[in-house]
């Protein structure tokens, strides 16, 4: 350990050798570090992966150097999902130590799998866009883009929030069950977790067989004004009122008392002083009878260490049974959506199999099955935009571009490289009034097709749509030319950055 004035080595001494700055703090400090950390670990080996963050969090907070603590919380930060936030702490505890430190190993081993990790950054990126969509109402389509996100990063734990919500409004509360048991499974104190499926129960009025939450849930309903702490950390039976001291007069008989008292305990005093020898023999037996009741104490304590030893391997069978049961159910389950969603193909009904096939996780299907699987996905995805494509020119064709808008934009999330979609959807805008959102379509057309006679129409109407009236008003005259309905537009449109977080 280094002089946190100095930075020299220090030895046993409370003071330092070199400056002589007092370290009782800091080593106080480093070892309420160490403590933490050991929390955070026994945390982390039974999956509370919210206390174990918690905890390696004030293990840092003490001691920034403790490269075992903020290795580990990078550990559990990529457990949960959140790989921005676990490379953010390997690369520090690479910069404090950069020799011998196996965070250098985590993050290699992540440049070697890039494949995994562009996976796992693309799912980030769409679920902010499968968020964006919640907000803005588009509620199927976040719900078909967080299914496909699950299926491709089955950890992380936003996702499984954020798709089970979308159940519970809908009042499918046993799909979202499904979902929040899985995420349990993950991490089984976290509190959106828990506060989800208490929702869910208290509509179904069923129990979810959960043991960390049934624990939470009792100690919570169970708890008593005496015990709940204060915000200062004290229980409520230790917050006592002293009363104020008074002067009691008092009487005769009292004082006579307290001397019949005084006489009583003289003479008791007086009869012990002559009974050391008895008081000697009555100690040495009751030591022998402690150091008898000590060996026995000591048998007993090795069987029963024994004892725990074969029930904790009984128990490491039971949940690996019990996990592998899981396992098989799943894939029965996968195999199951996957049976209807062709079933649904066959009878040409795409809506109810791109429903089954989102519920579909891909991890479990063998190499003939996921091959199935792409082709089902392909032809259901492909149906709702054809869906959504022909609702949207039907409504404009109709004069009604506020539902042709709303069926286009779907059409342009699922695929951005329909002209058509594009196009109507620009004119939909122009003609609705919005030429702000008519020149972003018209623009990406331009930039997308320079030099063609698709930029050039994009480019009249553009100047056109920069001069419409707001809703409600008399349009403007426009040019009349031969592609005055939308006609054909070159594909793809600006990304749309993520948000930052959930």
């Amino acid at each position: 350990m280094k002089c946190m004035n100095c930075g020299a080595e220090l030895t046993d001494s409370v003071y330092c050798p070199k400056c002589g700055c007092d370290i009782s703090v800091q080593r106080q400090a480093i070892v309420l570090s160490g403590l933490y950390y050991n929390q955070g670990l026994e945390k982390a080996q039974i999956r509370d992966l919210s206390g174990a963050i918690d905890q390696l969090k004030r293990s840092l907070k003490f001691n920034k150097m403790n490269i075992p603590a903020r290795n580990l919380l990078g550990l559990v930060y990529f457990e949960t999902g959140e790989v921005v936030a676990a490379l953010s702490e390997w690369v520090i505890s690479k910069n404090i130590q950069p020799e011998g430190n196996i965070a250098s190993d985590y993050i290699e081993d992540l440049r070697k799998d890039a494949n995994r990790l562009d996976t796992i950054n693309q799912t980030i990126k769409k679920y902010n866009l499968a968020l964006d969509n919640c907000l803005s109402g588009n509620e199927d389509v976040a719900e078909i883009q967080l299914k496909k996100i699950l299926a491709q990063n089955p950890k992380l734990i936003k996702g499984y929030h954020l798709l089970s919500l979308l159940y519970i409004r809908r009042k499918d509360y046993e799909e979202a069950r499904k979902l929040l048991k899985k995420a349990a499974r993950i991490d089984r104190t976290n509190t959106t977790t828990l506060r989800f499926l208490r929702e869910v129960d208290e509509q179904t009025g069923i129990n979810t067989p959960i043991e960390t939450r049934q624990l939470f849930h009792l100690n919570y309903h169970n708890r008593t004004p005496e015990t709940v702490p204060d915000v200062g950390g004290v229980a409520s039976e230790d917050r006592r009122i002293i009363q104020p001291v008074t002067h009691v007069e008092r009487s005769t008989g009292f004082t006579i008392m307290n001397i019949i008292l005084g006489i009583v305990i003289g003479a008791a005093c007086i009869w012990f002083l002559f009974m050391p020898a008895k008081i000697s023999r009555i100690s040495q037996a009751a030591n022998e009878k402690v150091t008898q009741y000590s060996a026995q104490m000591a048998t007993q304590s090795a069987e029963l260490y024994d004892l725990q030893k074969a029930v904790a391997n009984s128990q490491t069978n039971a949940d690996n049974a019990n996990n592998q049961a899981a396992a098989a159910q799943d894939a029965t389950t996968a195999c199951e959506y996957l049976l209807k969603a062709v079933y649904a193909v066959n009878k040409r009904d795409y809506t109810e199999a791109a429903d089954a096939i989102t519920r579909i996780d891909v991890s479990l299907l063998s190499q003939e099955a996921k091959a199935i699987y792409d082709d089902i996905y392909y032809q259901s995805s492909s149906a709702l935009i054809s869906q959504y494509k022909e609702e949207g020119i039907a409504a404009f064709n109709a004069q009604d571009y506020t539902t042709a808008i709303d069926r286009l934009e779907k059409a342009k999330v699922l695929d951005v490289s329909d002209y058509d979609v594009l196009n109507y959807l620009a004119h939909a805008y122009r003609l609705s009034g919005n030429s702000a959102a008519a020149d972003i379509n018209f623009q990406t057309i331009i930039d997308t097709y320079p030099n063609t006679n698709r930029a050039e129409n994009a480019r009249v109407y553009m100047s056109t749509a920069a001069q419409m009236p707001s809703a409600g008003a008399a349009p403007a005259e426009t040019p009349q030319t031969p592609q005055e309905t939308p006609q054909e537009t070159p594909a793809g449109t600006e990304p749309v950055q993520p948000q930052e977080g959930a």
